[in-house]
């Protein structure tokens, strides 16, 4: 089986399915350092990343804003001194996709970028 940061995100439409709980569970086990949360009814996938200082902190996020535009996926950061925070839901899906959890493992792929 193909590694999910190798994958590509398919494009998304209204109504487009979400992963099932079973789903879910196993790409979870692939990715040990995000969490499934419900914010506002909408559960999604986030990670808290931590850096020695805010510009480091921003490089990443500049980082994880390319990969959402060539992924053409894109969630919610939160950039703070020495943190970023990264979201990805299906905005369409209203809910977690198996798109998120392809961004999710890129987005961890970029802590290894020099």
């Amino acid at each position: 089986m193909t590694e999910l940061h190798e994958q590509r995100c398919e494009a998304c439409h209204a109504g487009a399915p979400k992963v099932t709980e079973n789903e879910k569970i196993a790409l979870l086990a692939t990715l040990p350092d995000w969490q499934a949360i419900d914010v506002e009814g909408v559960e999604q996938l986030e990670r808290l990343f931590t850096f020695k200082n805010f510009k480091l902190a921003w490089a990443f996020t500049d980082n994880v804003a390319a990969l959402a535009e060539e992924e053409f996926h894109h969630p919610e950061i939160t950039l703070e001194w020495g943190k970023v925070r990264v979201r990805w839901w299906s905005h369409s899906a209203k809910g977690l996709h198996k798109n998120d959890f392809i961004c999710a493992a890129k987005t961890d792929q970029l802590l290894n970028i020099d």
